[in-house]
C-alpha cells in the first residue's frame, strides 16, 4: 500500500517547476519539499524525480518523512539513487540511513536535522539534483524543525505546498536561507485517515522484518546509545533489594551514575512517589519489542532490529533483525528507539523520550 505514485496528471505549475530546476545552473541543486499532512509532497517528489531522470539528470531522493516512510526501513532518514524511472519511492533501495528510532519526530528535532544534513551532503556528491521529502509536521515545534533543516542545509529551492495560504508564516521564516516557491495543493490529493496511515506503516514494518532471525548482540563490546543502560557502576544486591522493598518493584538491574537508574517491573498496583532527578525507573515491559538501530563507525544506520530480551548479568541482547551476520559485524553501537513494534507490523505504541 502506497500513498503516492508517479503521474503526469498534475497542475501546470508542476511542469513549470521542472523547468525552473532544469534551468537553474547550480549543480548539485538541493530542493526541499514542505507541506502539511496529505499535501502531496511525496507525489510531487516522485513526479519531479521521474521528469528530471527523463531529462538525463542524476537524481537523489532523501526521505525524511519518518511517519509515512517510503524508502525502507521506517524510523530512519534515508537516501536513494534511482537508476531509472520509478512508480513510487517504496521501489527504491536505500543507499544510506540515519537512525531516528520513532515515527513521531517531535522530541527528536536534533536527530532529524543532523540526519537530513548528513544524507543530503552525501547525496550531493553523487547527484545533479537532490530532492528532499519531509514530514507533515509544520506547526509549532514542526515549524522550528523545518527552519533548522533549511538553515543547516540551505537548499537552493524550497517548495512549500499549501491549500489557502496557511504556510505564509513558515515561508517567511525560511526566506533568509532559501528561495521559497509556494504552490497550491493538487485537486487530486486526498486526505488519509489515521487508520489508513497506520495500515501503511504496518505494511512497511512487516515488509522490512520479513525473513528476520534472532541475533545475539554483545552489549559489553558495543556502545549502547539512546538509553540510560549501563551508565555508572552496577548496583549492589543490597541496593537492588532496598529499591524493591521501598517501591514494591522487582528490580532486574540498576546503575549509579549522576543518579540512580533501575530496570524494574511493578509488583502490585499502587502509587509510587520518588524524585525523578535522582532516580530514573525504566519499566522492563517498555523495552520489549522496542526498535533498535545498528550503527556503524561513521554514525550511519546499517539497519533495524526488534529487541526481544536482555540478559543484564551477561550483557547480551537478543534482537530480531533481517541483517546478515557480515553486516552486523560492522556495528559499533546499538541505539535504542522509542517505538515498539512486532515483526507482523503491528505497532505496540510510542514511548516518550524521557521514559528510557
Amino acid at each position: 500500500m502506497n500513498k503516492a505514485s508517479y503521474t503526469t496528471d498534475v497542475p501546470e505549475d508542476r511542469f513549470e517547476l521542472v523547468n525552473v530546476i532544469l534551468h537553474t545552473p547550480k549543480r548539485p541543486l538541493r530542493v526541499m519539499l514542505i507541506g502539511g499532512s496529505d499535501s502531496g509532497k511525496t507525489t510531487l517528489l516522485t513526479f519531479l524525480a521521474n521528469e528530471l531522470i527523463k531529462d538525463g539528470l542524476r537524481v537523489a531522493v532523501v526521505d525524511s518523512d519518518v511517519g509515512q516512510k517510503g524508502i525502507l526501513p521506517p524510523a530512519t532518514v534515508s537516501f536513494a539513487l534511482p537508476d531509472g524511472p520509478f512508480s513510487n519511492p517504496s521501489e527504491l533501495s536505500g543507499t544510506a540511513h540515519y537512525f531516528i528510532g520513532t515515527t513521531s519526530p517531535g522530541q527528536y528535532v536534533g536527530e532529524m536535522a543532523v540526519g537530513v544534513e548528513r544524507l543530503v551532503n552525501g547525496a550531493s556528491s553523487l547527484a545533479d539534483v537532490v530532492l528532499i521529502d519531509t514530514t507533515g509536521f509544520v506547526t509549532g515545534p514542526g515549524a522550528e524543525m523545518k527552519r533548522l533543516k533549511v538553515e543547516l542545509i540551505k537548499p537552493e529551492l524550497t517548495v512549500v505546498l499549501e491549500r489557502r495560504g496557511e504556510m505564509k508564516y513558515l515561508s517567511k521564516l525560511l526566506t533568509p536561507y532559501t528561495k521559497v516557491i509556494r504552490l497550491g495543493i493538487s485537486p487530486h490529493v486526498r486526505e488519509h485517515s489515521p487508520n489508513e496511515r497506520g495500515s501503511v506503516r504496518e505494511e512497511k514494518w512487516r515488509a522490512y522484518f520479513a525473513g528476520s532471525s534472532l541475533a545475539e548482540v554483545d552489549l559489553g563490546e558495543l556502545a549502547v546509545g539512546g538509553i540510560s543502560l549501563f551508565q555508572g557502576r552496577p548496583l549492589s544486591t543490597q541496593e537492588k533489594e532496598l529499591f524493591s522493598s521501598v517501591f514494591g518493584w522487582l528490580v532486574l538491574a540498576g546503575w549509579k551514575g549522576e543518579r540512580y537508574t533501575v530496570i524494574k517491573s511493578d509488583v502490585g498496583r499502587f502509587p509510587r512517589h520518588y524524585n525523578r532527578f535522582s532516580l530514573r525507573a525504566i519499566d522492563f515491559e517498555k523495552m520489549s519489542n522496542l526498535i533498535v538501530g545498528f550503527v556503524d563507525k561513521t554514525g550511519l544506520c546499517l539497519g533495524l532490529g526488534i529487541l526481544k530480551w536482555i540478559n543484564f548479568s551477561s550483557r547480551v541482547a537478543q534482537v530480531l533483525t533481517p541483517l546478515p551476520q557480515e553486516v552486523l559485524e560492522n556495528t559499533v553501537e546499538l541505539r535504542f528507539g522509542r517505538i515498539r513494534v512486532l515483526e507482523t507490523g503491528e505497532e505496540l505504541g510510542l514511548i516518550g523520550r524521557d521514559e528510557l
